[in-house]
């Protein structure tokens, strides 16, 4: 099944393409969990919940134009997930903001071809030219469909006014980057 097909079902609830999915990446990704440390029966309650996410989002329509592979947008929830499981442990302090990486091994960025418009090209230069706190915060957002309330709990902002003035800021900050 091509990734667009498996995406249109995971929208329409088909719960044998999301059993597969379950399956395919349950591996990987308790091997990712490993390298933060996270034991094996930890990384198992994370993925159930990551791929909890998955099907949220997937039914709420946030992957309808999913830019990634389901695999990376899958172990990106995973990654969140296991700084706020960290940080509860307290083996993890994160300051205010989450630090970027890439350190699982597939795919990797630029192996991927998305045949990029200009316009999207010049977008992703500017995105990644913003600060770590912006990056995070408009990924929760935009890329993770957080609310507003759920980016003040997982960032750690005073109350919902903070985090949506930050939220314009930060949008004012990449439209000012992209037309300079």
């Amino acid at each position: 099944m091509v990734e667009s097909e498996i995406l249109v079902a995971l929208k329409n609830d088909d719960k044998s393409v999301l059993k597969s999915v379950y399956l395919e990446h349950k591996p990987a990704f308790i091997g990712f969990a490993k390298t933060y440390n996270i034991d094996s029966e930890d990384a198992l309650d994370l993925y159930q919940d990551a791929i909890i996410a998955l099907r949220e989002n997937a039914l709420n329509g946030h992957l309808d134009n999913l830019k990634s592979e389901l695999k990376t947008y899958l172990f990106s929830i995973g990654k969140y997930m296991f700084y706020k499981h960290l940080k509860e442990k307290k083996k993890l302090h994160l300051v205010h903001s989450i630090e970027e990486t890439n350190d699982f091994d597939e795919p990797k960025v630029a192996d991927i071809d998305y045949n990029f418009s200009t316009r999207q090209r010049q977008l992703q230069i500017a995105f990644k030219s913003l600060g770590a706190q912006c990056r995070t915060l408009l990924n929760l957002f935009y890329m993770r469909g957080f609310n507003l309330d759920e980016i003040v709990e997982e960032l750690n902002y005073n109350n919902k006014d903070v985090a949506k003035s930050q939220k314009s800021r930060c949008l004012k900050s990449l439209k000012k980057i992209i037309n300079d």
